[in-house]
């Protein structure tokens, strides 16, 4: 116990400048969210998004597709959107949110992609990817995910005017 020395409390300010943020304050406070879904009807195919800034601002984006496709198509579609969206913008931490079980574990590998006509949109995925620094994928359950559904229901239903310009949300 002789080498125990007591704390000292006086520190000498005179030489400080500022106090700024930490530089290793955690990425996931930084990171952007992102929720997206698909819907489908014996029509119109509509697609949305929802992002969410670190400081809590949402930007919604939505699109109609004007090919037909199945309900799984529709989901890669809206998640593609939403990954080129984040791209274009230079987000590089997101952390993205969908209530379908088999696109977000087929993202991540947990599940195999069976379907052939899903396997590009895999790897499309794949490769839009190594553009973010850090990127999850995450389930949540459907009450969570009202506002992507909303707005891709709302893309669906739209019934399109080819002379109109239709400008996005």
């Amino acid at each position: 116990m002789e080498e125990y020395e007591p704390v000292r409390f006086d520190f000498p300010n005179e030489d400080l400048m500022c106090v700024t943020e930490k530089e290793c304050e955690s990425s996931k406070e930084k990171a952007w969210k992102m929720s997206f879904d698909g819907a489908s009807n014996a029509l119109r195919h509509g697609i949305g998004a929802v992002f969410v800034s670190p400081e809590g601002n949402h930007y919604p984006f939505t699109a109609r597709l004007n090919f037909f496709c199945t309900n799984n198509i529709v989901e890669y579609e809206a998640c593609i959107m939403g990954l080129r969206a984040a791209i274009g913008r230079n987000i590089k931490t997101l952390k993205v949110y969908r209530d379908s079980a088999l696109v977000i574990y087929q993202i991540r590998g947990d599940w195999e992609v069976r379907d052939s006509k899903l396997v590009k949109y895999g790897d499309l995925v794949a490769e839009l990817i190594k553009e973010f620094e850090e990127i999850t994928f995450n389930y949540l359950p459907r009450e969570e995910n009202q506002l992507a559904n909303a707005l891709a229901t709302l893309a669906s239903m739209f019934k399109e005017n080819r002379e109109t310009e239709i400008m996005p949300l």
